[in-house]
């Protein structure tokens, strides 16, 4: 079906929902395979706009079609982030999308992922029932924390329709080190000993093309610097310029080091577990990784759709689990772990199967 609807208020998606047999909500389409069911869709670009914004309570709450560009110049203004780094900004990807595909930037290492951070939701489930669930200040404990099983949902609960979050006060600077590894064993053990370290790095990514790896330091500027002397000491490398620093980041986020055409699989996995899925793909023809998080997450590009079952298979023979954001390829790779409590959530929201199936 190539229906698109696009509701413009809660009341109108609770109208949308009920209407509709069967239907998918999306948002800026930035990470399109999630999207790929044939049902009807539902536009959220349409539902924009922040709601409520505390700047002494560290938290807001906005409408899920919000592009993120957005509410990052809004936080910047009144020197606030999200410090998880949420990918796509640049390319328009909103609040809900973000939310629902459950993607977490470099900047999940030293302060928690998109989930640490969702307070609350505003959501219509499968039933037509518009819900809240959480709330809106951080130190609130009632009742089962319902928000953070739609993080990666990938809109299989229902359609989120406003969401709150916590942020953090931006760091007063930030200094970026490129570290020269030389081969993966190396890159991992790097990930391993700074992620464990007293420097309590910022960001820790190994990028694509190669085994340098990224360390980004967060704080007072005197500070970063006898940092990094310390860490230039342990392993040979070299500190970025603010305008090489920004770029950087910038291409890992925005995904620019990836096949635009091809293939790009999420893999949660470890550190330890890095060598050995490199020394897996590495047969792969025109093979690209960045790994994310001190190394607990993996972006894998391919530039053929055609490679997906060959990667899957490698991915479970080391039992890792991933997910395809681009591509036309099926919508999980490697295993496919199904907690029985995610089924349950499915089946309290959308005991009429309104939405996609976890696996479709």
């Amino acid at each position: 079906m190539s229906a698109l609807l696009a509701p413009a208020s809660v009341p109108e998606l609770v109208e949308v929902v009920r209407s509709c047999p069967r239907l998918l909500a999306i948002g800026a389409g930035t990470k399109s395979r999630l999207s790929e069911v044939n049902v009807t869709k539902v536009s959220t670009l349409r539902l924009q706009g922040i709601v409520e914004y505390e700047p002494s309570e560290f938290t807001f709450t906005a409408m899920a079609g919000t592009p993120l560009n957005d509410l990052a110049g809004t936080l910047a203004a009144r020197g606030q982030y999200l410090p998880f780094d949420p990918f796509l900004v640049e390319a328009g990807a909103t609040l809900g999308g973000t939310v629902a595909a459950g993607v977490s930037g470099p900047g999940r290492l030293r302060f928690g992922g998109l989930r640490d951070f969702i307070l609350g939701v505003r959501c219509v489930d499968g039933l037509g029932r518009a819900l809240r669930m959480g709330g809106k200040v951080v130190k609130n404990a009632a009742g089962f924390d319902l928000p953070k099983f739609f993080v990666g949902s990938l809109g299989r609960f229902g359609v989120l329709a406003e969401l709150t979050f916590k942020v953090f006060p931006a760091p007063a600077s930030t200094l970026t080190l490129r570290l020269a590894a030389g081969d993966i064993e190396t890159a991992a053990g790097i990930l391993v000993e700074a992620a464990r370290s007293r420097w309590e790095p910022d960001a820790l990514d190994l990028l694509p093309g190669g085994c340098n790896v990224c360390v980004r330091l967060a704080g007072p500027a005197q500070a970063l610097q006898e940092i990094a002397c310390d860490i230039l000491a342990r392993w040979p490398g070299e500190a970025l310029t603010s305008a090489d620093a920004l770029r950087t980041w910038s291409e890992l986020c925005e995904f620019r080091w990836a096949y635009a055409d091809g293939l790009l699989v999420k893999v949660a996995l470890t550190p330890v577990v890095l060598p050995a899925l490199h020394r897996a793909l590495q047969s792969l023809d025109g093979l690209r990784i960045h790994v994310s998080g001190g190394g607990n997450l993996a972006l894998i590009s391919l530039p053929a759709t055609d490679q997906a079952a060959t990667l899957s298979e490698r991915l479970c023979s080391l039992a890792l689990s991933a997910v395809t954001l681009r591509g036309k390829a099926p919508l999980w790779c490697g295993t496919q772990p199904r907690p029985n409590i995610a089924q349950a959530v499915k089946q309290a929201l959308d005991p009429e199967n309104r939405f996609p199936g976890l696996d479709e």
